[in-house]
């Protein structure tokens, strides 16, 4: 004779696997300090993308500041840039995300030049996100992870 279903000591087993499993999910998934650096990085990769980007589009410079953990843009007909950029969606700089910073303080400021050229290479990284850098090309003005 068959019998269907599942004993106690299955459901018991199963549900102690569960528990540990969402326990361990749960510390995971709510580490806000982990979000927070991975969002930073992402805002300042795309940032620093739009910045070069603004630069060809608009024929101007394009300045980028940063503070321990703020970045800026503006822009100008020369190096010193002095007006101030609104992101894609108009939105004001700077982008600022006071649970993550840069590692080591805040990074030289660069600036793209109307040809998309960045003034100095660069290379940086997010405190508490550590799997990859911002890495600028100064001939190019590429930027990429």
């Amino acid at each position: 004779m068959k019998s269907h279903g599942f004993t106690l000591i299955e459901l018991v087993t199963v549900m102690l696997i569960v528990g540990i499993l969402s326990a361990v999910a749960y510390a995971q998934f709510f580490n806000r300090a982990d979000f927070d650096s991975r969002a930073f990085y992402d805002q300042a990769l795309s940032t620093l993308r739009y910045a070069q980007k603004a630069a060809i589009a608009q024929r101007k410079y394009v300045c980028v500041a940063f503070t321990s953990n703020s970045i800026s843009l503006s822009y100008g007909a020369t190096s010193a840039c002095g007006t101030a950029l609104a992101s894609a969606s108009g939105a004001a700089y700077p982008l600022t995300n006071s649970n993550a910073s840069f590692s080591g303080g805040a990074p030289s400021g660069i600036y793209f030049d109307p040809l998309g050229r960045a003034s100095a290479a660069a290379s940086i990284s997010i405190t508490g996100y550590s799997a990859a850098s911002i890495t600028v090309e100064a001939e190019t003005g590429y930027v990429h992870p």
